[in-house]
């Protein structure tokens, strides 16, 4: 199969325009149609759009190659269009887009044409090519250039074939579709390589599954590796080899700095810490584990705290309007009250501890380690050791669970199959059992005990000082560790019922991009033209709780934004402590402030907080040139 044999004639639109990227995707969309080759155009225009959500199909040179692989997608087919005037397409090179391929690839098993379409995707990287298809002035002569433009990169092909034999450098490309960047990256990498007078051989990992795979004596006998990959790809084989990690839209626009780095040689070397020599070793940071427990745990927090939240709020709204006090069944005094704490939200965040502990021991020893580490965090859950019981657990599973694996990897493969259903999870709950009851109930449970006596007892300048210092630490760095150190923290205390501070938190997090908002309109010769354009979007991030649109401006200028961001933070969560607000919903931002204790106070602890940033930032930054 050819390029062409996928190009149909009626999708294939000369000389057009467009006023955006949305507008010139759904116009390819709307060629891509017209093949018949999609059963649900619908679906189909969302599966590009999603795709477009995780980069850019831009790839730079005025090209972008937007893609979707789907169930909607009944066979192969291409749409292409040219637009002589251009479109900004968020291109990582800032150029306009005149030229654009759409891919539709069917969600099938047989992928013969995915060697078809990662071919265009390099030959799109020749200008010469580029500049043919906008000469081209009628459907033919566009045919015309593709098929001339393939048959000279099949002789080119052949002639270099086992030209990589006794490569110096080696390379891995992935990308998450594994359709066109993969291939573009390894074709830019090849040519750097060329330029740079090297040999090199690139692995690619596309959709059609590993080509050009590295062998271990290549590997073994490699001056440097590179893995250009946005996906996970084996990296233990390549421990203690000199390896340099990027994205592989580096692959594709940083080919030339990739290689002379190689060539270099001052890059680390790596050591199997990842990848699936990790789960065996269990080498994993323990940042990175607690991460895969919270980042499960979250929307059973999230949902569950949300609903409680709403009846404490419904039953809260009852007593005013009926002078009732309320007491013990406060939260469950109305139907619809006892329903969203008693019968969905109080359940959805029974889970929260099990998931948490489950999902670390999984990330430390894979499916085998999930049992254990529920165990654990249920025991720490009906138990006094809690949120810190549960962290302790995951951990203790999952490496409670390498062990086993350890123990019985003597076993004759014929009892493979009983290991993770009756061996690893027979013995693995006594061993977590025995260590809960008899070790972290009683230690970690007094802890807890201790630590929880101490926050309900906190007032006046502990609590302010306690809100000052998560407040900042929501600031550091903008969802990095310390951010979420704080915000763990306060998550866990939900379950304790020191909704103070998940306040003091939240709104620390929402000062940073509402301060640069703020500051983009207010000091607009602080800031580039693009920032200021940018500028307004951290309101709707800031008041969503995200405070990571405040990235890019504190990547820009770190020593003038991050003191400007840390300040306002913490100087709204203390105000938010000295306010006595509360919130039991985990996340939401502005959503959830109907259900924030004291939320007219709240409100002007976000408001002071981001005024101080806003002043800081127009005092601190110098103005842009």
């Amino acid at each position: 199969m050819r390029i062409k044999d996928l190009l149909n004639p009626a999708c294939i639109k000369l000389n057009g325009s467009a006023k955006n990227k949305a507008d010139a995707i759904e116009q390819m969309v709307d060629l891509m149609a017209k093949s018949g080759k999609i059963s649900d155009i619908g679906v189909y225009h969302k599966g590009v759009l999603a795709r477009e959500e995780e980069s850019t199909t831009a790839v730079g040179e005025g090209v972008a190659i937007p893609h979707c692989k789907s169930d909607s997608v009944k066979a192969p087919c291409l749409a292409a269009m040219t637009l002589p005037a251009g479109v900004d397409y968020d291109a990582p090179d800032g150029e306009p887009v005149k030229v654009i391929f759409l891919i539709a690839a069917p969600n099938t098993k047989e992928n013969v044409h995915v060697d078809v379409l990662s071919k265009l995707s390099v030959l799109l990287l020749d200008e010469n090519f580029t500049a043919s298809l906008l000469k081209a002035d009628s459907v033919e002569k566009f045919i015309a250039a593709v098929d001339a433009a393939e048959t000279a990169k099949d002789a080119a092909d052949a002639a270099q074939s086992g030209s990589s034999a006794g490569a110096k450098i080696l390379a891995v490309t992935a990308c998450p579709t594994g359709i066109a960047h993969t291939y573009m990256a390894e074709e830019n990498l090849k040519k750097a390589a060329e330029r740079a007078g090297v040999a090199i051989k690139v692995e690619t990992r596309g959709s059609s599954g590993t080509k050009n795979e590295l062998t271990a004596a290549e590997i073994s006998s490699a001056a440097a590796i590179i893995v250009a990959a946005d996906v996970n790809v084996p990296m233990g084989r390549f421990n203690g080899k000199k390896v340099i990690q990027c994205r592989v839209a580096d692959g594709i626009n940083k080919s030339d700095e990739l290689i002379s780095n190689a060539l270099k040689g001052d890059i680390p070397v790596f050591t199997a810490k990842s990848s699936d020599t990790e789960k065996k070793t269990g080498g994993n940071s323990a940042y990175k584990h607690l991460m895969t427990g919270v980042s499960h745990m979250l929307p059973f927090v999230v949902g569950g705290g949300i609903l409680i939240a709403l009846a404490f709020l419904f039953d809260g709204i009852y007593c005013k309007m009926n002078g009732i006090t309320p007491d013990g069944t406060f939260g469950s005094m109305l139907p619809i009250s006892a329903f969203l704490k008693g019968k969905v939200g109080g359940v959805a965040f029974g889970f929260m501890l099990p998931v948490l502990a489950g999902f670390i021991a999984y990330s430390i020893a894979d499916r085998p380690g999930l049992a254990l580490g529920f165990l654990g965090g249920a025991m720490a859950a009906n138990g006094t050791s809690g949120f810190l019981g549960a962290l302790v657990a995951g951990f203790f599973a999952g490496y409670t669970c390498l062990l086993l694996k350890k123990w019985f990897s003597a076993l004759p493969k014929s009892l493979d199959g009983l290991k993770p259903v009756l061996i690893y999870p027979l013995i693995g709950m006594v061993i977590v059992g025995l260590g809960m009851n008899y070790i972290v109930e009683p230690i970690v449970g007094a802890i807890n005990s201790w630590m929880n006596a101490g926050l309900n007892h906190i007032s006046g300048t502990s609590a302010i000082l306690l809100g000052l210092i998560l407040g900042g630490m929501m600031a550091v760095d903008m969802g990095g560790p310390v951010n979420k150190a704080a915000y763990v923290f306060a998550t866990g205390m939900l379950a304790e019922g020191h909704y103070n501070i998940m306040a003091a938190v939240m709104v620390g997090g929402m000062v940073p991009p509402i301060a640069i908002a703020l500051a983009t309109i207010i000091f607009k010769k602080k800031f580039t033209e693009e920032e200021r354009k940018a500028g307004p979007v951290n309101f709707i991030m800031g008041f969503s709780f995200i405070t990571e649109g405040a990235i890019p401006y504190a990547a820009a200028d770190p020593a003038h934004v991050l003191p400007s961001c840390i300040v306002g933070s913490a100087v709204s969560g203390a105000l938010s402590m000295a306010f006595k607000c509360t919130l039991m919903a985990p996340h939401g931002g502005v959503f959830v402030f109907p259900v924030v204790g004291n939320p007219v106070m709240y409100i002007v602890a976000l408001l002071i907080g981001s005024a101080v940033t806003c002043l800081m930032l127009g005092i601190l930054k110098k103005d842009v040139a």
